[in-house]
């Protein structure tokens, strides 16, 4: 569990810069105002340790994109003993997916993960070079750079120092002897490392969207999420959580760490049965509360409010929102009848567990094992190298991506993305208009706000200044604090500034996209903009399938249930008709009772609220993208490539960037925690709801995805 909320609106994707360096994945994944195309906008491994022993499988090498066939596609990856209308990912991917192999030190494989290499590597590859370097000028990007790689690499530093760097912590834990001094101290390392039972930062205002404001979340939990608490599909993963904080307060020397660890399970228990689900958290309605200090103490009491805002250093705020807000009065109530001693051993677990990847190995090869190897099923930890690239790249995102776009990003990239892009709005335009369930007035405010859609591709055009952050080659643990610091006041200065709409909620090497409604843009980071997504040599038919797909997947997110509820100048506010929001509302209910039939594993279907909006992102990318392909073709007939029709390659396009395996920890910890659906049913679950994917594959009825023409549903 950590506590740091940070960015503007961009809730759980992938952290921006600095913010890397202190991630937050559950106040980030209690984010609503963004969307993005990939599962790892939830989840960023940023803090892994050494490989033990020889033998990992590594994945992709060199620094090379990958080629797919002649003309995009590799028609080799297909099994084609698999009807289409069967198994559309299997008939498409089938052999290539059985043909991967994940990494030891993956949870799993496929296109992302490939891409991600690819710009690990390349990253790699650059650091090097600053590293080799004995010219750096002193307090340059460059210079920052390398010796925040070298800190992570000065091994013999790091064992010398051992638990040395959490004393300081440590002490002022047990000098926080009172319920209100231990409250002040969750606001006082706001930015550093430790736990909190609320999540705190700067977000946009929804409903002002010019401005900034301070918002509230429930937090305090060790496990993904209150499932791991309360579902009995996750009691042995909670057997295994308590036998790590048990672990991790004994290499500390905490008194008696057996029974420490079983009251704080039993604490965090308690406060997941008061946490909101995950797709309760969705709800935009739900999460937008306004609230003063004064009144939050008034009906959250049990907690010093006011005094922990004002440890954060946003204690004179004349108002803020509150996300879930009928779980906070229940968490102040559990934090105020819980004894101090679990709550000082429950702050010394998440210190030592947020501080455990910048500490000795013995503190880093117990975080591993629990975290990933318990948690998701990966046998193996990243080699020291490649995490050690990472944690410099998480400090330094921009600085390090300037460097990238300069070596990998062409120019004509950017601008065939904005041919790309301009098709798809067209065609979004026209099934707009073409819309029979939705009235004249809503076609006009949806068509207004897809025309005030911003487009951000490749990079941003203002970089982050990186002038007041320290960094030294000695002192990893130290860089990790003031990247940290560095990250919260420049999220505390905002408060008083109008919200900045040049700023990029990813770096350019990040193999992602997303979607902030707030802002109400769409943006294409310049790493993703490779083969299989895109390849300016490809047939037109697979780009179109591919990054056409994921322009019109984000473009759809400003559509899909939550993002919606925001109009084009990104306020949220109701711009539907009551009629035409209950026709839409019962188009995504049928859709959820589609993905609701879905079971990646027995047992563990796919949770249609949770993935409702990525599921709508999904089907308006496969849609909207073949409409665009088709606007593409001015008219023309579109070639017969091996024997391919063009829409056949569109599908195949789609198809092939969701090839991928997981390992069956992975995947249940996905559907436990992940707004998007598992990669077999991205691709199976939008293309049977297009008439277009039955002609293409003459899909008849009697397949296992056959959908009548009736049941089919168009959203968008």
């Amino acid at each position: 569990m950590k506590k740091l909320l940070v960015g503007a609106a961009f809730g759980a994707m992938l952290l921006p810069s600095a913010a890397l360096a202190h991630p937050d994945p559950l106040a980030w994944a209690a984010g609503d105002d963004h969307a993005c195309i990939d599962e790892a906008c939830t989840v960023f491994e940023l803090f892994q340790t050494p490989a033990q022993g020889a033998g990992v499988v590594t994945g992709w090498q060199g620094t090379e994109a990958p080629r797919y066939g002649t003309w995009g596609f590799d028609l080799n990856g297909r099994d084609t003993s698999v009807n289409p209308g069967d198994n559309f990912f299997r008939y498409a991917n089938g052999t290539a997916v059985d043909n991967l192999q994940i990494p030891s030190d993956r949870t799993s494989y496929g296109s992302f993960n490939l891409l991600r290499e690819l710009s690990d590597n390349r990253v790699k590859v650059m650091i090097d070079a600053l590293v080799a370097r004995t010219d750096l000028t002193q307090g340059s990007d460059e210079q920052k750079i390398a010796d925040a790689y070298r800190s992570y690499m000065d091994e013999a530093r790091i064992e010398q120092l051992d638990a040395q760097p959490l004393q300081p912590y440590l002490a002022a834990i047990r000098a926080a002897d009172t319920h209100d001094k231990a409250a002040v101290y969750m606001g006082e390392t706001q930015g550093r490392i430790g736990g909190s039972i609320f999540g705190t930062g700067i977000t946009i205002d929804q409903k002002a969207p010019t401005r900034y404001v301070v918002s509230t979340s429930q937090s305090g939990l060790g496990l993904p999420n209150r499932d791991f608490y309360l579902d009995a599909r996750h009691a042995e993963k909670k057997v295994l959580y308590q036998a790590y904080v048990a672990r991790l307060l004994g290499m500390i020397g905490w008194d008696n760490p057996e029974q420490a660890a079983a009251d704080i399970v039993a604490f965090e228990t308690r406060i997941a049965e008061a946490h909101w689900t995950l797709a309760q958290s969705r709800n935009r309605d739900e999460t937008y509360n306004e609230y003063t200090i004064a009144r939050l103490a008034s009906e959250a009491p049990g907690f010093p409010w006011q005094d922990y805002y004002s440890a954060i250093g946003v204690g004179e705020v004349p108002r803020l929102i509150v996300r879930q807000d009928t779980a906070l009065p229940k968490i102040a109530e559990i934090y105020a009848e819980t004894p101090m001693a679990t709550i000082q051993a429950w702050q010394a677990f998440h210190t030592t567990d947020d501080a455990a990847p910048r500490l000795s190995r013995r503190f880093s090869d117990a975080q591993w094992e629990f975290r990933s190897r318990d948690l998701n099923g990966q046998p193996m930890q990243r080699p020291r190298d490649k995490r050690g690239i990472s944690f410099a790249e998480g400090m330094l995102g921009e600085a390090v991506g300037r460097q990238y776009v300069t070596e990998y990003f062409p120019a004509e990239s950017k601008a065939k993305m904005e041919e790309l892009v301009a098709n798809l709005r067209i065609a979004l335009g026209n099934r707009i208009r073409n819309y029979t369930w939705m009235s004249a007035a809503t076609q006009a405010a949806a068509q207004e706000k897809l025309d005030k859609f911003t487009v951000k591709i490749g990079y941003p055009d203002k970089w982050r200044d990186y002038s007041a952050l320290e960094v030294r080659a000695d002192d990893l643990f130290g860089n990790a604090e003031r990247a940290g610091l560095f990250q919260w006041n420049y999220q505390l200065a905002r408060l008083n500034s109008p919200v900045d709409k040049d700023e990029w909620g990813m770096t350019p090497q990040t193999v992602n996209a997303y979607y902030n409604s707030s802002n109400n843009e769409i943006v294409f980071p310049a790493a993703i903009l490779q083969p299989p997504f895109f390849d300016p040599n490809a047939d037109p038919a697979v780009n179109y399938g591919g990054i056409g797909g994921v322009i019109g997947h984000e473009i759809g997110h400003g559509f899909d249930d939550q993002g919606s509820k925001s109009d084009g100048d990104g306020v949220l506010r109701s711009w539907w008709t009551p009629q035409d929001r209950a026709a839409f509302d019962a188009l995504t209910s049928r859709l959820g009772e589609q993905y609701g039939q879905f079971e990646p594993l027995p047992g563990h279907p796919i949770q249609p609220l949770l993935t409702m909006g990525e599921n709508i992102g999904d089907a308006a990318g496969v849609a909207v993208g073949l409409e665009a392909y088709h606007l593409s073709l001015g008219g023309r007939p579109a070639p017969v490539l091996d024997g391919t029709t063009g829409d056949q390659r569109f599908f195949f396009g789609w198809a092939q960037v969701w090839q991928s395996k997981y390992r069956e920890d992975a995947l249940i910890n996905q559907i436990a925690t992940d707004s998007h659906s598992p990669a077999e049913f991205r691709v199976i679950g939008p293309v049977r709801n297009v008439d277009a994917w039955y002609d293409a594959f003459d899909v008849q009825p009697g397949s296992r995805y056959y959908l009548r023409p009736e049941d089919r549903v168009r959203i968008w």
